[in-house]
């Protein structure tokens, strides 16, 4: 039996060279204060634990991520949104971000977004909370870190009092799809989103599928 560490409610771009790094080391000293005045809670959670990131987990669990996203596209390169998925710190200034850990191992991560105003929000409705870049390492899939990840942030969004929690994924991601719908979540066709972005383009831009799954209290 392992537990489910969560901490209490809180409520890119691509600058070059030396402002990155400090961007980047700012982040994780800001993280590093708030995250220590934050009051651990821990819930017994069946399949392995599931806790905020640290700081010095950041550059591991972004690689993951880009493995992980790599692994969706049959091992093509991403272009410019790789550095985004490696940027975890840079995440960490308004959203938070929670790892799965497996008998020490790092093995996912996904951001949570608590609300429209931050730089990592795709949605405009003020009672939503979001999910973003949640990710298994390609070795690790089907052992349940997806759902434990999903799990955790559905219930931190029921702690925070959101009404809905939001999501946007893709076609590739069958296997998340379907967890997703197993967790509760249901189309809104309304708000899928289509990047041109490369290495996309606006003859054949990447279809972002909204869910949307309703929470009981706001």
């Amino acid at each position: 039996m392992a537990t489910l560490a969560l901490h209490g409610a809180s409520h890119d771009s691509h600058d070059a060279g030396p402002r990155r790094t400090n961007v980047r080391r700012e982040s994780l000293e800001r993280y590093g204060r708030s995250n220590r005045r934050r009051q651990l809670r821990v819930i017994v959670f069946a399949a392995m634990q599931v806790r905020p990131v640290r700081p010095e987990e950041c550059d591991e669990l972004g690689l993951l991520t880009v493995r992980a996203y790599r692994h969706l596209a049959g091992g093509t390169p991403l272009g410019s949104y790789e550095e985004v998925l490696a940027n975890v710190a840079a995440r960490l200034v308004d959203c938070e971000v929670f790892v799965a850990v497996d008998d020490g191992v790092l093995v996912g991560g996904v951001t949570y977004v608590p609300g429209p105003n931050t730089s990592m929000s795709e949605f405009g409705d003020e009672g939503a909370a979001g999910i973003r870049h949640l990710a298994v390492d390609p070795t690790r899939q089907g052992t349940g870190a997806g759902r434990a990840l999903g799990e955790a942030v559905i219930q931190h969004a029921r702690d925070q009092r959101r009404a809905r929690l939001r999501l946007h994924s893709t076609a590739p991601m069958v296997i998340a799809r379907a967890m997703y719908e197993r967790l509760g979540f249901v189309r809104e066709p309304q708000f899928d989103l289509f990047i041109p972005d490369a290495p996309y383009s606006e003859r054949e831009p990447l279809h972002l599928i909204s869910y949307v799954l309703e929470l009981d209290g706001s």
